[in-house]
């Protein structure tokens, strides 16, 4: 009968525990979800009038959408073709977009109208991708297309906001004083194509277009011209460009003259290329000043041991523009040194000099924190005359001529590096730009993908193909 019992009180605590959980689970209220979210492009539903149409005499075009949209950067999406002399304006409003037409159409045309992202919905800014329109003033669509590619001449890499063009007047400074007939966007890989192309002979341009004029009226502008007239047929063979910018873009340079002048103690103001007072091994020591010095004695710059016992072997020159000195050694690795300035060593334009002398003490790396290094090139024959580049942060920061497939150096800079080899035409170890005026491409590189990491202390070696 116990036993019974107990059976009967552990059955009711059960069922008991039971509701109490069911309970609590009815009672937890939970925050409704917003569902996935909006991921899909607004959807074309007509176009008025329809896409493609012949014997188009009309100025406006209306196209509907299934959802609310708006236009973002149609400046910068936007490409007619053939280039109008007076731009359309288009509109958007709710779930349509209009184009109204303000130039004049040419007869026997096919016009294009591509969009590129610009056209998205309201709430999630999804673009409909290179959406295009296109209609003839004639009885027919022209159907022909031209592709090719754009790699950047001096790094070997891709720039997609580049744009190619296309011009019917063949005469050589058209790109400096009209727009193109056509003009088509790079994708991620540099490539272009052309559609809805009339037959004809065209010149094929390329060039970053800050302005929005889409012609080459900078120096400093990325450009890229084909070498030949590309006549366009059912069968034309892709094309290859190379960019090159002719001069380099400068920035503004601070006043930095004024800034020293406005110091009341007239002190020579330079800085040292030393980090924590230690000197590499594979670099001069260069001292580089705020002003351009006026009176400048080498004889009072020295470079001695630690008991002041003069290196013969150092040499100290200074560049044409009278802000550098350069100090060339042959540095023995783990060795202490001074640099003695004197007094009167440099004055610069503005009359600052040393108050007294200076003593510079400071040490070279020990070998020990170098890495020796060894590429296997593959294909080398490739490239006619190859100079290998060491890049970081997008500069050359160290670059070697190559003359066998094996390149090997005992001592190099820890780090991580994109390798580069440039066809150097001229042979002077340098890229060098091209030249439109004298129809000069400029010398191109060669981009490896894979980059390589140097560990300080150990033998690095890596297979390099081209």
């Amino acid at each position: 009968m116990k036993i019974y019992n107990c059976i009967i009180i552990l059955l009711a605590a059960g069922f008991c525990y039971l509701l109490s959980i069911m309970g609590s689970g009815c009672a937890q209220i939970g925050m409704p979800t917003g569902g996935p979210r909006d991921t899909i492009p607004p959807v074309l539903l007509n176009s008025n009038p329809p896409n493609k149409t012949v014997h188009f005499d009309g100025n406006r075009v209306t196209f509907t959408f299934d959802e609310y949209v708006h236009l973002q950067d149609l400046q910068k999406y936007l490409l007619v073709a053939p280039e109008p002399k007076v731009v359309p304006n288009v509109t958007s409003k709710l779930k349509t977009v209009s184009i109204k037409i303000r130039d004049t159409l040419q007869p026997n045309t096919t016009y294009s109208y591509q969009f590129g992202n610009a056209i998205q919905d309201i709430n999630e800014n999804n673009p409909l991708h290179n959406f295009t329109y296109v209609f003839s003033t004639g009885s027919y669509i022209d159907s022909l297309t031209f592709s090719g590619n754009v790699v950047l001449a001096e790094t070997g890499k891709v720039d997609s906001t580049l744009l190619a063009l296309l011009y019917s007047n063949l005469d050589d400074s058209a790109v400096y004083k009209q727009k193109p007939r056509y003009a088509a966007r790079l994708d991620s890989s540099g490539k272009f194509e052309f559609r809805y192309l009339a037959p004809g002979a065209y010149h094929l341009y390329a060039l970053k277009d800050e302005s929005g004029q889409k012609m080459y009226n900078n120096p400093s502008q990325l450009f890229a011209f084909a070498d030949s007239v590309i006549h366009i047929s059912n069968h034309v063979t892709p094309v290859e460009l190379f960019a090159y910018s002719e001069e380099k873009s400068t920035k503004p340079k601070s006043n930095t003259a004024a800034a020293v002048k406005k110091n009341p103690e007239k002190l020579l103001k330079f800085t040292i290329s030393l980090s924590s007072n230690i000197q590499d091994l594979l670099t001069p020591l260069i001292i580089t000043f705020a002003v351009p010095l006026k009176n400048y004695d080498s004889s009072k710059i020295r470079l001695t041991d630690t008991l002041f016992n003069p290196v013969k072997t150092a040499v100290i020159l200074i560049d044409t523009t009278f802000k550098q000195i350069t100090v060339k050694n042959n540095w023995i690795e783990d060795t202490k040194y001074k640099l003695i300035l004197d007094k009167d060593f440099a004055i610069d334009t503005l009359g600052d000099e040393l108050k007294k002398p200076d003593t510079l003490s400071f040490a070279t790396k020990a070998e020990r924190e170098y890495g020796s290094l060894k590429l296997n090139f593959s294909n080398l024959q490739k490239v006619a005359h190859p100079v290998l580049q060491f890049v970081q942060n997008d500069a050359v920061v160290d670059s070697f001529k190559i003359t066998s497939p094996t390149f090997t150096v005992k001592l190099f800079n820890p780090g991580e590096y994109e390798l580069r080899i440039l066809d150097d035409e001229n042979q002077n170890g340098t890229w060098d730009p091209g030249d439109y005026h004298l129809k000069k491409q400029p010398e191109k590189v060669i981009a490896i993908p894979k980059k390589i990491s140097i560990r300080a202390d150990w033998d690095n070696e890596a297979n390099v193909e081209l």
